[in-house]
């Protein structure tokens, strides 16, 4: 799927690790250990995509790579964070940073990495590059807090959902790509259309994830299955399925504490249309993504960007 950015990936893999580039050798174990279990890299393969997509030359600039490299690390620290609160034994098929290490070690390395992310970005020297990206640090926080106060919570309806969604997953995609064309000095109706773009394919990417972790193998997640349930993360599938099994509601009241709640849970899901909503939901924002590249002129890299929608689209059919 990324074979145009093959070699820029391959760089920005190596790259990760030299920013990182911490004096003491346990924080730099810990970041380290989660760039070792790999990841989709996703976030700055769109990021590059978008890069030459809106360059007349077709071109990556420098600044585009590290606005790659500087999304990825941003979104590793919130991962680190995130396993802390939800208190996730695996992530990517690895030990947590806070299993291997210590919880205040994983905070600390969160917090190491988002300085180190805020550092790389002040020195792209584009103020305007800057408001928009440290935006989305400030947008995590309001996302997990959000998350915090619904735990458990019967009455979250799909829009605090959708919403909660933006705040921790979309809001960094859409920054990142507007973030990129901004860097092309492209007009700012073109930094629209793929602000929308990396809103709504972000959004998609995390509701297909949600369904995942209902449906999903450990194996295949990279983290044990059921783990937003665990947490009193109420997701899309959850959220629709309230409404047809009233069971649910007396196994969120008592948090899940019984042996077998989970699986009992993940089973009344099944028994309703709930995946299908929530897929339906997902292709909805797939679908979106795709509307506003329609708007922008054609080129290999747009077929790409495209490609990716369409790929989410097919997988969750």
């Amino acid at each position: 799927m990324f074979s145009q950015i093959k070699l820029d990936l391959k760089i920005l893999d190596s790259n990760l690790k030299k920013m990182i580039g911490a004096r003491h050798p346990i924080l730099y174990a810990a970041a380290e250990h989660l760039f070792d279990a790999g990841g989709k890299k996703i976030r700055p393969a769109i990021v590059l995509l978008v890069s030459k997509a809106t360059n007349t030359n077709n071109k990556i600039k420098n600044e585009h790579k590290r606005l790659a490299e500087i999304t990825e690390i941003i979104h590793t620290a919130s991962l680190v964070h995130d396993d802390v609160i939800d208190d996730c034994d695996t992530r990517r098929g690895i030990q947590t940073v806070h299993n291997t290490f210590s919880n205040k070690i994983a905070i600390l390395a969160g917090d190491f990495l988002f300085a180190q992310a805020s550092w790389y970005l002040a020195n792209l020297d584009n103020l305007e590059v800057v408001k928009i990206i440290s935006k989305v640090i400030t947008d995590f926080a309001e996302g997990e807090v959000m998350q915090g106060i619904t735990n458990f919570d019967t009455s979250i309806s799909i829009e605090d959902y959708v919403e909660k969604s933006f705040y921790k997953t979309a809001s960094l995609i859409a920054a990142s790509c507007k973030a990129a064309v901004m860097i092309n000095h492209v007009d700012e109706n073109t930094q629209r259309i793929f602000y929308n773009y990396g809103k709504h394919i972000g959004l998609a990417f995390q509701i297909m994830d949600d369904i995942l972790d209902i449906t999903g193998s450990e194996t295949s997640l990279g983290k044990p299955a059921g783990s937003d349930l665990k947490n009193g993360n109420l997701t899309s599938p959850l959220i629709f399925a309230l409404h047809n099994q009233p069971e649910l509601i007396k196994l969120i009241d008592r948090e899940f504490q019984e042996d077998g709640d989970q699986k009992k849970a993940v089973e009344l899901i099944h028994r309703t249309h709930a995946i299908e909503k929530a897929k339906d939901l997902a292709i909805e924002h797939a679908q979106a993504s795709l509307q506003y590249l329609k708007t922008y002129q054609h080129n290999d890299f747009i077929d790409t960007l495209k490609y990716i929608s369409n790929y989410i689209i097919n997988r969750i059919h």
